[in-house]
C-alpha cells in the first residue's frame, strides 16, 4: 500500500500525532506563498494542507489507512492533488471522501489569510471586556458571555484599562489546532473614586462641625474601613493621604496610596436649631 499522504509530509505511516504536527509545521513554512516564490510552491502548500487535514484527524487518518489510495481512484495522493482542477474542487471531493469535517473556505486563498507569514494557522480571536472598577482593584473571577457561551474569566487585581487577557483554548479551530481568545479589558467608570496608576482618589464628605471643630471621621476603603483624624479649622480641598491603600502593582506587589480629598457636608437648616439660625443670619458676608 502506498504511504502518498505519509510521503507529503515526509513521515513514516507509524508516525505519532506530534511528529505529524511538526512535519507540517515545517513544511507550511517552507511552502508558504507569502515566503516561497517558486513555481509550484502554491500548489506544494495546498498539498501539504490537505494532507494534514487528513492525518491530524483519527477519524480520517484510520480510514486512509486502512483503504489507502483506492479512495483516490487509485492514484496516489500526489497525482490526485495535482490532477483537480483547482483546491476548491480538491476541498470538496475530499469532503465527500471523509464525510466532511474539512472547512468551507478550502485549501485556496483562505487559507493564506488565515496564516501569520509563517505557515501557522492564525487562529486567535480578538474581542473586548468591560469589567467594573472593583473587579479591576480587587481582581476576581466575572462571566462573560461570547459565541453564545458562558466563560468565566479570572481578572488580575491591579489589571490596568486596554490590558490584555488570553484565554487559552477558546479561539478558532482548524486542522487539529485551536487558538486564544484575547480579551482587551475596559474598566468601567467609578461614582467614587479616580484611579491614577496605582493611586486612588475619593471624595470625603466630613461634616461641617468637624471641619470647624476637628474630631475623627471614618473612611471606607478597599482594604478595610480607616479612622481618619481632621484638624481643627480644615480647609475644604485638602489632601489627606491614606499610604498603602491604593491599586496593588501587578509587577512589583507593592500597593499605591490612596488621596482623599476633604470636602465640608453641610448640614441641612431644617435640622439645625432655630437659635443658630438666627445667629448664622446675623453673622457677616
Amino acid at each position: 500500500m502506498s504511504e502518498s499522504l505519509y510521503e507529503t509530509l515526509g513521515v513514516s505511516k507509524s508516525a505519532s500525532a506530534d511528529e505529524i504536527k511538526k512535519a507540517y509545521r515545517r513544511l507550511a513554512r517552507k511552502y508558504h506563498p507569502d515566503v516561497n516564490k517558486d513555481p509550484g510552491a502554491e500548489d506544494k502548500f495546498k498539498e501539504i494542507n490537505a494532507a494534514y487535514e487528513i492525518l491530524s484527524d483519527e477519524k480520517k487518518r484510520a480510514q486512509y489507512d486502512q483503504y489507502g489510495d483506492s479512495m483516490f481512484g487509485g492514484q496516489n495522493f500526489h497525482d490526485f492533488a495535482r490532477g483537480s482542477a483547482n483546491m476548491g474542487d480538491l476541498n470538496e471531493i475530499l469532503k465527500n471522501i471523509f464525510g466532511g469535517g474539512f472547512s468551507s473556505g478550502g485549501f485556496s486563498g483562505g487559507f493564506r489569510g488565515g496564516f501569520d507569514g509563517f505557515g501557522t494557522p492564525d487562529l486567535d480571536i480578538n474581542a473586548k471586556i468591560s469589567i467594573p472598577f472593583d473587579v479591576a482593584v480587587l481582581g476576581g473571577e466575572h462571566n462573560i458571555n461570547y459565541d453564545g457561551k458562558s466563560i468565566k474569566v479570572k481578572i488580575p487585581a491591579g489589571i490596568n484599562n486596554a490590558e490584555k487577557l488570553r484565554i487559552k483554548g477558546k479561539g478558532k479551530s482548524m486542522m487539529g489546532q485551536t487558538g486564544d481568545l484575547i480579551l482587551t479589558v475596559d474598566i468601567e467608570p467609578s461614582n467614587e473614586y479616580e484611579r491614577d496608576g496605582d493611586d486612588l482618589i475619593k471624595d470625603a464628605l466630613i461634616p461641617l462641625k468637624t471641619m470647624l471643630f476637628g474630631g475623627k471621621f471614618e473612611v471606607k476603603t478597599f482594604k478595610k474601613d480607616v479612622t481618619i483624624k481632621i484638624t481643627p479649622n480644615s480647609k475644604t480641598g485638602t489632601k489627606i493621604r491614606l499610604k498603602g491603600y491604593g491599586v496593588q502593582n501587578r509587577k512589583s506587589g507593592i500597593y499605591g496610596d490612596l488621596y482623599l480629598k476633604t470636602r465640608v457636608l453641610l448640614p441641612n437648616l431644617d435640622e439645625l436649631d432655630p437659635k443658630l439660625v438666627e445667629l448664622l443670619k446675623q453673622l457677616p458676608e
